[in-house]
């Protein structure tokens, strides 16, 4: 008797509005789902430790001011306000570490 072969099974996607067939992998299926940036919260972008906090809750901000400065890896990482608003909530103290995605300040 012969054998036959496992064929692949193949998902359809959709990249640019055109539908591709292909072999998806566990890994692929697994990934986090896309999530839209949301600029009222201001998130950490790589671990570190926040060594100096220049603003407070309910202050307002401007876009591009200063609120924060991030240390990772000996490298102090300036962390701006990209909206106009003010400060709903201050998640950080000074000498926190934070990890990658920590939300560390709330602007609305």
């Amino acid at each position: 008797m012969e054998k036959k072969e496992k064929k692949p099974r193949l998902s359809s996607i959709i990249i640019d509005g055109g539908k591709y067939m292909t072999n998806v992998t566990e890994k692929y299926k697994n990934r986090p789902a896309y999530e839209e940036i949301n600029h009222n919260k201001i998130k950490a972008f790589i671990p570190g430790t926040i060594v100096e906090i220049m603003t407070k809750q309910g202050r307002k901000v401007e876009e591009g001011e200063v609120l924060l400065i991030l240390e990772a890896m000996k490298m102090r990482n300036v962390v701006v306000s990209p909206i106009n608003g003010r400060v709903k909530k201050l998640n950080v103290k000074l000498d926190q570490m934070v990890s990658k995605g920590y939300i560390m300040v709330e602007v609305e």
